[in-house]
């Protein structure tokens, strides 16, 4: 019960500062989960992002539950997905109820564009990371242009390709390189030991 508290309150406290959505969150998730309480490694932060990021929902919020199960089973990912959403559905809240009185004001209005910048900064952080754990070679970095520039441009393209489709793309890539990849060095180990 201590541990589903635990992963409850962890999140709460996560829910509470996620602005700028998933990405932006990538290094407060980072320092909490892996660097401070090591409940994952940075790939396996790495991998759930990318899972979030296909699956509906929030990509944090996805993330939280990914970690829950990890951690406790279902029990542990209902426990973080409640915690995480706590925080955000109370702000959210007072938020909705206040807003409309101040945000004409200037100061709301200045902190509010001061918040966009800060998120910018933490997105440009999240993608910097994720760069250079991900794009480690040419072959990835081949991968990243292609993916990128049909996403880029899809929209002056004759057919538009669907980020889900790309992604589904991009995966089944990963698979085809790294059982070629295999391949070449399980033929190279057995052509070593003769």
């Amino acid at each position: 019960m201590n541990q589903l508290l635990e992963l409850y309150w962890t999140f709460v406290k996560l829910g509470c500062v996620t602005f700028g959505g998933g990405y932006a969150m990538l290094p407060i998730l980072e320092r909490e989960l892996v660097d401070k309480r090591h409940w994952t490694t940075m790939d396996d932060l790495r991998d759930y992002f990318s899972i979030g990021q296909c699956t509906p929902g929030l990509i944090a919020l996805n993330v939280s539950t990914f970690i829950g199960e990890k951690r406790k089973g279902v029990s542990g990912a209902l426990a973080a997905t409640v915690g995480f959403v706590t925080g955000p559905i109370i702000i959210i809240l007072l938020i909705a109820t206040c807003l409309t009185n101040f945000a004409h004001l200037p100061v709301v209005q200045h902190a509010f564009a001061g918040i966009r910048v800060c998120v910018c900064v933490l997105i440009l952080q999240a993608v910097l990371r994720l760069w250079k754990k991900s794009v480690v070679d040419k072959t990835a970095l081949v991968l990243y242009l292609a993916v990128f520039l049909l996403n880029a441009f899809s929209g002056v393209l004759p057919v538009r390709v669907p980020a889900a489709l790309l992604v589904i793309l991009a995966g089944a890539a990963g698979i085809v390189i790294s059982s070629r990849r295999q391949a070449a060095k399980d033929q190279k180990k057995g052509g070593s030991g003769k």
